[in-house]
């Protein structure tokens, strides 16, 4: 392949990948026709200055590529922030710093936002958008990074008491209440009825003489 060849086919690569990222900012812009999974927004605490690594996942789809967004709320806009596809192959946003934003393939199903020395300035929510082959686009939710905030403090878990067992302790005047009359009356019962079987046993010996 000619050196003219090549840079033919780049400049298409290019143009495609500028056509597909319009076609995506278009479809944030105008109101997705596409899928928009229902997911939390989750919420991380990167230590300044630190690594921090978000991912997307595919789920059940087959991607053929992400694309990387975040949100600035100061700014009240959305940035690209860089493409990535099956091939790691990666195209970066304008203005993106490369040497701090690397885009890579994680595994068969997931990709992988890899931000390095991470400051207060990528405060932000950080979503993909996973882009089938046959041109389906699912928006995740997303991530809110807050780098240098400290995470609250979540409440103490309560542990439950454990049951308390029922213990009689009873004094003669209290015998007939909480329940402690009937550990005394049967017992009483017992030996009335013994001393009746005794009396009658009694009675038929000697009326037999």
């Amino acid at each position: 392949m000619t050196l003219n060849s090549r840079t033919e086919l780049q400049g298409l690569y290019d143009k495609r990948v500028s056509i597909e990222i319009s076609n995506i900012s278009l479809f944030l812009l105008l109101g997705s026709s596409q899928i928009l999974l229902q997911d939390s927004i989750s919420v991380l605490y990167p230590k300044i200055p630190s690594t921090e690594t978000l991912e997307c996942d595919c789920g059940d789809i087959t991607c053929d590529s992400v694309y990387w967004f975040r949100s600035i709320s100061n700014q009240s806009k959305i940035q690209f922030l860089g493409r990535c596809n099956n091939a790691d192959r990666v195209n970066y946003g304008a203005g993106v710093n490369e040497a701090r934003f690397k885009f890579n393939k994680r595994g068969s199903s997931s990709f992988v936002l890899r931000i390095i020395n991470v400051t207060e300035i990528d405060t932000g929510i950080y979503s993909c958008v996973v882009k089938e082959k046959s041109n389906m686009e699912l928006w995740k939710a997303g991530t809110l990074l807050l780098p240098g905030v400290t995470p609250p403090t979540p409440p103490p878990k309560i542990k439950p008491k454990p049951p308390v067992k029922p213990v009689c302790s009873c004094s003669n005047e209290e015998i007939s209440q909480d329940g402690c009359g009937s550990l005394v009356l049967w017992p009483l019962v017992g030996l009335i009825t013994g001393l009746a079987l005794a009396l009658v046993c009694t009675l038929y010996y000697f009326s037999r003489e």
